[in-house]
């Protein structure tokens, strides 16, 4: 789906309270096709309450949330969103293809198209030779890279990832983060929560968070340009009052 204005997210004037603590104030951004837009802030900040919102696994307290033009959350819109979640929604006693396997009837993928992506996701990962490992054998890294795995299968339009690099070695890191950047080039959007500085430069544009309100949105350049910085962390610093 093309949308006339390439915005596929929309976030307008969000809050969000869990009883009387406010974890989310007057957040609006919008996120536009084919780029990766990274959620950047310490942990607690918001990031994982916001991305959980947009992909309508919660909602918000007041304000509006608009993912393919239609406002969240919609049953009708989930499939074409891939979730990856902080923790792993895995099943232990099951192996890495199995888990692979269930997700893929959950999104309704029919054979051969369901061996095709299950094979192509695993090489992504890294985990074709350990496909028929149960899961809780693997290490906490291998569980974080086949939910990324899970979170492809369907190839969906809007893909939310939430700290997915965690526990990843850094080459493996830098093969899935080339990834990322060749799937928005096939047309997927992509939004990336991180407080890992050097993925943060690698987004086409950041949203920075701090306790619970957006305290800049630019591109990388832009950011450290309009705050004479020479880093994203001193940017960072700069844009949440912690400056010179």
């Amino acid at each position: 789906m093309i949308l006339a204005n390439n915005k596929k997210i929309i976030v307008s004037n969000v809050h969000k309270s869990f009883g009387k603590k406010d974890v989310l104030t007057s957040v609006s951004m919008d996120v536009e096709e084919r780029e990766i837009f990274g959620l950047l802030g310490p942990s607690g900040a918001g990031k994982t309450t916001l991305v959980k919102m947009i992909a309508g696994i919660d909602e918000a307290t007041r304000g509006t949330i608009k993912v393919l033009d239609v406002e969240m959350p919609k049953l009708h819109v989930l499939h074409k969103i891939g979730f990856m979640a902080q923790s792993d929604a895995l099943y232990g006693e099951l192996s890495a293809v199995e888990n692979l396997e269930f997700f893929a009837t959950i999104y309704g993928l029919k054979e051969p198209v369901r061996k095709e992506r299950i094979e192509k996701a695993l090489t992504l990962v890294n985990l074709t030779d350990e496909r028929k490992k149960q899961v809780n054998q693997f290490s906490g890294g291998m569980k974080r890279r086949l939910s990324l795995a899970a979170a492809l299968l369907h190839e969906p339009e809007i893909l939310i990832l939430d700290e997915p690099t965690v526990g990843i070695d850094p080459v493996l890191r830098q093969s899935i983060w080339n990834e990322f950047i060749e799937l928005t080039r096939q047309g997927t959007t992509i939004i990336v929560t991180t407080h890992v500085m050097d993925e943060a430069e690698k987004c086409n544009r950041l949203g920075m968070i701090r306790d619970g309100s957006l305290i800049a949105v630019g591109t990388p350049e832009e950011l450290k340009k309009n705050t004479d910085s020479t880093t994203i962390e001193e940017a960072f610093l700069y844009f949440g009052g912690v400056h010179k």
